[in-house]
Parts: C-alpha cells; sequence; structure tokens
C-alpha cells in the first residue's frame, strides 16, 4: 500500500512540474498563440481555487484533478514546440526542486477572475429571469 502512495506521490509532483511547465511556455514568445491560449487555459485551472466539479460532490471531485487537468496538460504538451517544451520542463525541474515557486499576484488575478465571472453570470440570470 505505501508504494502504491509513493507512486501517486511521485506522479502527482511530476504532474505539478509539468503545470509549470506550461506556465514557462505560455510566458515564451516562441510558443504559437493558440498553444499559449490553451496551456494559459490549463495552468490557470489548475491553479484556480475552483473546480468545474464542485469538491461537494463524493467521489467526482477528485475527477477534474485526476482526469480533466491531465488531459489538458497532454493537449497542450503536443501543441508546444519541442525545443521550448524541453527548456521549459528542465527549468521547471530546477525550480521545482528548490521548493513549489509561489505566485501570490498569479492567485488574486485567477480569483478576481473567477469572481468576475460569477458576477458577470449573477448579472445575465437576473436579466434573464426579469424578461
Amino acid at each position: 500500500m505505501s508504494n502504491l502512495v509513493a507512486t501517486w506521490k511521485r506522479r502527482a509532483r511530476e504532474l505539478q512540474t509539468q503545470v509549470y511547465a506550461l506556465y514557462l511556455a505560455y510566458r515564451d514568445p516562441r510558443v504559437p498563440w493558440y498553444a499559449r491560449a490553451f496551456a494559459a487555459c490549463v495552468v490557470g485551472y489548475a491553479f484556480s481555487p475552483i473546480d468545474l466539479i464542485p469538491d461537494v460532490i463524493p467521489v467526482l471531485r477528485y475527477l477534474d484533478d485526476l482526469v480533466l487537468v491531465p488531459l489538458g496538460v497532454m493537449v497542450a504538451i503536443r501543441l508546444i514546440p519541442p525545443s521550448v517544451l524541453a527548456e521549459c520542463q528542465d527549468r521547471a525541474r530546477r525550480v521545482m526542486a528548490q521548493g513549489k515557486p509561489i505566485s501570490r499576484v498569479a492567485a488574486v488575478i485567477i480569483v478576481a477572475l473567477w469572481l468576475l465571472l460569477a458576477a458577470g453570470a449573477v448579472v445575465l440570470v437576473a436579466r434573464w429571469a426579469r424578461t
């Protein structure tokens, strides 16, 4: 059982490293715009405190972390030029070996974006309810 837990922890660290590599690739001008846009969405979703599948739903709450994020990472990796991806992965491994990178600014931006989207949804629902 402990071997299984160790395997899952290793895979989770690898996924974190890949997501950080996507973050680095997103900022690289050599990456095509569509790959940058998709990578930004994957990174934003992976680091977002709000999930597509609410955490209050038992069992299914882990679906996005176990399926959606890895699937998004796989697709984004295929869109990024291999040489750029290799550089970003090397940088991500070095940074992750020193400790997880923390960006409070990115966290504030992600939360603000979710709040804006929620406010927009409330406004749309309120307008729809009046008609």
